[in-house]
């Protein structure tokens, strides 16, 4: 306990920029560690890659074929042993559900992982925690998480975002946005509280910096209303006005929101334009399907109401934006509401964090490998609501 009380002190007290120095240097000195990597998930979720200042002399590894890319997946450790003796133990780094990357470490032999493994697996947490304080006050982590160079739109969507997955005990959730690096105008939002859960799944409109504008605009102007502590159907109303306001008409953002209460699972849905929503239950996928209202900022002054739904312990809901189910393979063909219920089956044993990426894989190979025309959105949310309603 002493040891690991030493490492999370030299995490907490360590400049932003040097976490992954300090994590190197502690478990060097109070767990004979032999090596040492810190590795972040890249934008795309395809590879991690090692947290250092650029440029970069390690190469970053496979998600999905690798044993870094192994612990990641399952967000369980996992055990390299080397012919001499050597154990490398693969950590996942995850926050509250947020999957950050991996922590890699060689120990001496299999005592010393036997051993350390919890210890370390504790630390792997600590150090999560850390970054995700330290990139108020430095772009090494944010460097590290991008393999190619992003469009200015995409830079402006990332830092838009709340993170790519979380978990609670009433549910998990995870999102996942392609094309990573030129994307511009889908976006997601979620906030929770002790009893509700917030989402928000938007498809916008134009290209580029405009269109990142334009949502930018649309999910402050919703943050803004839901800090307020008003309902989703007002909610949905200011923003509507915000965008309005600016744009005239003349752009317009869809949108889906939802208000979840976590000890009912009854929820307040606000359905303005073209993300779609389709529900597995009980090994059947059928899309909800909810009454149409317009699309924030098309009109002036637009009333919006909100419906309600339920869902049940076991639910898996995935939320698509129109650059999913509308693309068109080569030969014209839609992705389509077919598609998309034969990639939730194959997918249905995936964690929610899986599911995005999953999805979205498939949409690859409907494109044929084409570049997208538009970005493409998945939100998975598997829910489990709270145990007798307390």
């Amino acid at each position: 306990m002493k040891r690991f009380i030493a490492a999370e002190r030299a995490l907490r007290t360590a400049a932003s920029h040097q976490l992954p120095d300090a994590v190197r240097r502690v478990l060097t000195e109070q767990y004979a560690a032999e090596a040492v990597e810190f590795l972040m998930a890249d934008y795309s979720l395809s590879v991690l890659q090692p947290v250092s200042a650029p440029p970069r002399l390690s190469r970053p590894v496979s998600v999905y074929n690798s044993p870094a890319g192994r612990a990641f997946g399952s967000q369980r450790c996992h055990s390299e042993y080397g012919l001499d003796g050597r154990v490398r133990l693969h950590l996942p780094v995850t926050v509250r559900g947020d999957r950050i990357g991996v922590l890699s470490v060689t120990l001496p032999d299999r005592d010393h992982a036997r051993r350390d493994e919890a210890e370390l697996c504790e630390i792997a947490d600590v150090l999560g925690r850390e970054v995700l304080v330290a990139e108020r006050d430095t772009d090494l982590y944010v460097q590290a998480r991008r393999k190619d160079r992003l469009t200015l739109a995409a830079e402006m969507q990332w830092q838009l975002l709340p993170g790519r997955s979380c978990s609670r005990p009433e549910y998990d959730l995870a999102a996942q946005l392609e094309p990573a690096y030129a994307i511009f105008g889908d976006t997601y939002d979620w906030s929770a509280t002790a009893d509700r859960l917030m989402l928000y799944v938007t498809n916008g409109m134009d290209e580029g910096i405009e269109a990142s504008l334009l949502t930018s605009l649309a999910v402050n102007a919703l943050r803004n209303a839901r800090r307020a502590g008003i309902s989703i159907a007002d909610q949905a109303a200011l923003a509507d006005q915000a965008v309005y306001g600016h744009y005239r008409g003349r752009c317009h953002l869809s949108a889906l929101l939802f208000d979840f209460d976590l000890v009912t699972g009854r929820v307040s849905v606000v359905d303005a334009g073209s993300p779609q929503l389709l529900r597995l239950r009980g090994g059947s996928v059928e899309r909800i399907v909810f009454d149409a209202q317009l699309p924030l900022g098309m009109f002036e002054e637009t009333d919006y109401v909100a419906q309600e739904f339920r869902v049940e312990p076991g639910d898996r809901l995935v939320f698509v934006s129109d650059g999913v189910h509308a693309v068109a393979s080569p030969l014209g063909e839609p992705y389509g509401d077919a598609a998309l219920t034969r990639a939730i089956h194959s997918t249905r044993l995936l964690p929610a964090a899986e599911v995005p990426r999953s999805i979205l894989r498939e949409l690859t190979s409907h494109r044929d490998g084409a570049e997208p025309e538009d970005d493409a959105l998945v939100v998975c949310l598997d829910w489990r609501g709270r145990p007798d309603g307390h």
